[in-house]
């Protein structure tokens, strides 16, 4: 089975994320930060990667530690639920629309990670969540999970709708690339022999 737990504990998060790249897209997300668990939710639902994420972070001082943590966790779990990444499609793209935004995502889960984002945000905040941090947390999660991970807005006025679209883009180029390819069986998808 294609699943994996991770527990990460610093001075500033002690996180835990469990997945399963087979499941419904189930989510139980809870990091103190309402507006990013509903980011997480969206990223479990709409990649049918069922998560349980657990974080207790320094959130006195800002949502910074918490959100960059959380995407290296889950990047982490990501690259161990893989394996070897035998029989994978590999890539994934998808242009999704929510209103005014449309996002387009193409990614490679390539174990080279790199991270191209042009995504600006219209305003600062969404309620209280820094809108920078949705960058954040995209970077952590290719650096740690081996994507690269490219993310375009092509439309958007309202950041909320940017935020979540960029989230479901992702999500559905992931459940793309991490979904068994039947005409690959056993075979890497590379001619290097590795990924």
């Amino acid at each position: 089975m294609r699943k994996a737990t991770i527990s990460r504990t610093t001075a500033e998060t002690d996180i835990s994320v469990e997945i399963n790249l087979d499941g419904r897209g189930t989510y139980d997300n809870q990091t103190g930060v309402g507006f990013f668990d509903h980011m997480l939710d969206q990223l479990s639902r709409h990649s049918l990667i069922d998560m349980t994420i657990r974080a207790k972070g320094d959130l006195h001082i800002d949502d910074h530690h918490t959100v960059e943590d959380v995407g290296i966790a889950l990047g982490q779990a990501l690259t161990k639920a893989l394996g070897d990444k035998r029989g994978i499609r590999r890539y994934g793209h998808f242009a999704l629309a929510m209103d005014d935004a449309q996002i387009s995502t193409a990614l490679d889960l390539s174990a080279r990670p790199f991270l191209v984002w042009n995504c600006d945000m219209p305003t600062a905040k969404i309620g209280t969540f820094d809108t920078e941090l949705v960058r954040e947390f995209f970077q952590a999660l290719s650096t740690h999970g081996g994507i690269t991970l490219h993310i375009d807005r092509v439309h958007g006025l309202n950041a909320h709708h940017i935020a979540e679209a960029a989230f479901k883009s992702v999500a559905r180029a992931l459940r793309m690339a991490v979904e068994a390819d039947p005409r690959m069986a056993d075979s890497l998808p590379s001619t290097k022999g590795a990924l």
